[in-house]
């Protein structure tokens, strides 16, 4: 199954698609899509609508999934989320593709096995169950990976494998050469 995972941002819109099977995970595409603030709200939905259905087009992924809105105390921020998410959905739609929505707390759950996991121990663990050997230029671009992963369902069996670590705390101090500031 192939998985389209985004993170909407008004300004940083964060994708990955991830294939998963019997083998387990592989990441196929992610990225990030940056925008100027200057730019009027209305030509930056354009934007990402058209650089999502492109990348859709791309993969051809067999389901999207994006994070749910969360409330802010400054209503306009929410209210621009709301924006991205909606044309970040329409793009699924007009492909037919199946729409999931998850938390932010579910989706770090799943990969990192805590839902206070920090944007850190997010991107690190998405690369570890990625294989992946380079970082992510963006958080927003691992959290979109982060979202295919916890649709996929297997992130939870993968965290219990090598480590044996208590804590994220713990694993740090055990593994030290395996943690990148």
């Amino acid at each position: 199954m192939r998985i389209m995972g985004v993170d909407p941002g008004s300004l940083v819109t964060g994708f990955g698609i991830v294939d998963a099977g019997p083998r387990g995970l592989a990441r196929v595409s992610s990225g990030a899509i940056v925008l100027r603030s200057a730019d009027p709200l209305h030509d930056r939905l354009a934007v990402i609508y058209d650089a999502l259905l492109r990348e859709i087009d791309l993969w051809h992924p067999d389901s999207f999934c994006i994070e749910t809105a969360f409330y802010s105390k400054n209503v306009q921020s929410t209210l621009k989320l709301g924006h991205v998410r909606g044309v970040a959905m329409l793009a699924a739609v007009h492909r037919a593709l199946p729409i999931a929505e998850y938390s932010p707390r579910e989706v770090k759950r799943a990969v990192t096995g805590t839902g206070a996991a920090s944007k850190l121990q997010v991107a690190y663990m998405v690369k570890h169950l990625l294989g992946l050997t380079t970082s992510f230029a963006r958080s927003d671009e691992a959290d979109g990976l982060a979202l295919a992963i916890c649709h996929a369902g297997v992130a939870p069996r993968a965290v219990r494998g090598p480590s044996r670590s208590s804590s994220w705390a713990a694993f740090v101090k055990d593994n030290p050469e395996r943690v990148r500031a």
